[in-house]
């Protein structure tokens, strides 16, 4: 099997894979309820908060969904700028809500300015951002943004940071964002079927409101029963298992030290791409930290760039999302991947490259 370079699912350690495999525990007990607190400290130090983490059963979708269902009594206004947070504004119409959104190119960041703009056409009370969009690798200014939608009393802010969560530092208390979450099969690098997330007090309070929130993905029933370190309904214990490990490692490494790791892989990935010509999807500035996009030159194989990679050394990296797929192709550099992995990737592909 390959080495996953991809933006997710990605590698995950065998010292992650043995955790858990740890013996079946019952979730109505003390022994999970002391798994779940444990997972605590370090959530909130990675989303600077002093809120508690709620842990889902679900993809991160489910949240999203869930984010809207609980949140969303007027308009909600989508900040759309690849294949993901395009499809938020999809899920909002699915589900017969109001929605308005700001569609840039592929490749561009959401503008604060744009954002304050079209708050003040007035009747939203709900936005969502998509922090790192990893179809096309921007990395969306979340502090600007978090401040303009902070300055329209009543409008509640929810960000997906899918694939920044632990890869950079974010502030969750500090910038006033009412629901953060995350996947865990991206920096966190465990498998997928998990998603972390926290709510504001005046996120909980308009959810308590909304009429028809349904019971699985009830954000008052998910505080409920977190104030008894547990889930709603059965959780992915083993996947929690993981977690509990991941964490751990993370406190070890020191999260300063784990964003420090992140950027400089980052930053070799960046180096190789201008050595070889190719230029980055995002623009200057606004680059995710996790993972890079690049342009697919003229006359340039990808498909068998790829694959060649893939079969000759092991490793795999991704051919583009959505509409870019094809003209752009990605390469993740997040979780546990340090410099020397990341040098070895690169030698794989200057070897194919020739």
């Amino acid at each position: 099997m390959a080495k996953l370079f991809i933006p997710g699912p990605i590698d995950v350690s065998k010292e992650t894979f043995a955790a858990m495999s740890r013996p079946m525990i019952g979730h109505r007990g003390s022994e999970f309820e002391a798994l779940y607190a444990s997972t605590q400290p370090v959530l909130q130090e990675l989303g600077g908060t002093t809120r508690p983490f709620f842990l889902s059963t679900s993809s991160a979708w489910g949240i999203m969904e869930a984010s809207l269902k609980n949140l969303c009594a007027k308009k909600v206004l989508t900040l759309c700028c690849g294949a993901f947070s395009d499809k938020w504004f999809s899920v909002a119409k699915s589900m017969g809500l109001a929605a308005d959104k700001i569609q840039v190119e592929w490749g561009e960041a959401i503008s604060p300015e744009a954002v304050r703009a079209k708050l003040e056409e007035g009747g939203f009370d709900l936005v969502t951002l998509i922090h790192n969009e990893t179809s096309t690798g921007v990395m969306n200014d979340v502090a600007g943004i978090a401040k303009v939608v902070k300055s329209f009393p009543g409008v509640l802010f929810v960000v997906d940071a899918v694939s920044s969560f632990s890869a950079v530092p974010i502030a969750m208390d500090e910038l006033g964002i009412d629901v953060l979450l995350a996947g865990v099969q991206k920096a966190l690098a465990l498998p997928p079927g998990l998603t972390v997330f926290a709510c504001s007090q005046d996120a909980l309070e308009r959810a308590e409101g909304m009429p028809n929130r349904g019971y699985y993905f009830d954000f008052i029933e998910f505080a409920k029963n977190a104030a008894q370190n547990n889930t709603p309904s059965t959780p992915a214990i083993s996947l929690i298992f993981g977690l509990q490990h991941i964490l751990g490692v993370i406190a070890a490494e020191g999260v300063k030290n784990r964003y420090a790791r992140h950027a400089a892989n980052n930053a070799m990935i960046h180096e190789w791409g201008k050595r070889r010509g190719f230029k980055n999807f995002a623009p200057e500035g606004r680059q995710s930290v996790s993972l890079t996009c690049f342009h697919t030159p003229a006359g340039f194989n990808q498909s068998a760039f790829i694959k060649t990679l893939n079969s000759k050394h092991g490793f795999a990296i991704n051919g583009g999302y959505g509409k870019i797929k094809g003209l752009t192709f990605r390469i993740s550099n997040m979780g546990n991947e340090t410099p020397a992995t990341m040098q070895e990737l690169i030698d794989a592909m200057d070897d194919v490259l020739g």
